[in-house]
């Protein structure tokens, strides 16, 4: 079990896996002290007040507020959203946790993370674990694939008129998927763990589904009629660029066009294991996930 005060970055929760928020809550439900970064003091951040979590703002691009935050604690949970900015911010942390004397660091990363890696995030990944290894502090990773949270923000775009539009190719491509919530799961136990191999890395897949299979369970789940439209990549670039970061539209651009052309080899990677063994429990469905979140899909548009 660790010892001493857990930082967890993101704490707030983004739009997509929150899973800053959530493995706040896993470490309190634990009795684990936690100090929870968050970028603004508002409703959020009463919340993880209310879980008994201390809130501190930070910025990750401001290595005076990263320093203060790190100050004092004994492990770090680090994720970065996708968006510009992700050197920096690692720069900042690793210093600042090396001056700290952290001596574990878990980091939220990609499935794929190498030089050559074909989207230019996941390139960053790569550069950001080097440098959380070289700075000491006992750097772990945590691998995470798509998330159902990534499905229905893809969904909610179009859903309400009965279309699922993605640039998929046909509807036969498969895609590796994971639960946000499993993904904290295991963020948890590796922050909990009594011994953690510095460079340990933990790759997740919960479940591998054709864009048939996504679509056939969105329509169960929700009970409508829904269909799968392919568009173009440009067409989704796009649309998409009016509802997130132009540095999320080209990672995900390149990840749509990688899991269409040149699919990994998804058997390789022991996902629904490890997440049964550092989470706790058997991966979630992503008809489970659906039968859970069904109010936050849109209703279906009335003619």
């Amino acid at each position: 079990m660790v010892e001493g005060t857990v930082l967890v970055t993101g704490a707030a929760g983004g739009t997509q896996g929150k899973t800053g928020r959530r493995v706040t809550e896993l470490l309190r439900e634990r009795g684990v002290p936690v100090r929870a970064m968050v970028r603004t003091l508002d409703d959020r951040a009463e919340y993880l007040r209310g879980l008994g979590a201390e809130v501190v703002v930070g910025d990750f691009l401001d290595f005076p507020s990263i320093q203060k935050a790190v100050d004092g604690v004994s492990t770090v949970y680090f994720a970065y959203p996708v968006q510009h900015g992700l050197l920096d911010a690692t720069v900042n942390m690793a210093v600042a946790a090396r001056n700290a004397g952290v001596t574990r660091l878990v980091d939220m990363v990609m499935l794929v993370s190498t030089p050559d890696a074909p989207t230019p995030r996941m390139r960053e990944n790569y550069l950001s674990e080097q440098v959380f290894e070289w700075a000491g502090i006992g750097a772990a990773h945590v691998r995470a694939t798509v998330f159902f949270e990534n499905i229905r923000a893809l969904a909610n775009a179009t859903i309400a008129s009965g279309v699922f539009m993605a640039p998929f190719g046909d509807d036969s491509t498969l895609i590796p998927l994971v639960a946000g919530d499993d993904v904290a799961r295991v963020a948890a136990g590796v922050l909990t763990a009594e011994d953690v191999p510095a460079g340990t890395s933990h790759s997740l897949i919960g479940q591998v589904l054709t864009v048939k299979e996504i679509v056939t369970t969105l329509a169960h789940g929700l009970g409508r009629d829904i269909r799968y439209q392919e568009v173009s990549d440009e067409f989704w670039a796009e649309a998409a660029a009016t509802r997130i970061n132009a540095h999320a539209v080209e990672h995900l651009s390149k990840l749509w066009a990688t899991l269409r052309t040149q699919p990994p080899e998804y058997a390789k990677y022991n996902g629904p294991e490890n997440i049964e063994r550092l989470g706790g429990r058997r991966p979630q469905t992503f008809a489970e996930f659906v039968a859970k979140e069904k109010l936050s899909f849109p209703d279906q548009a009335r003619s």
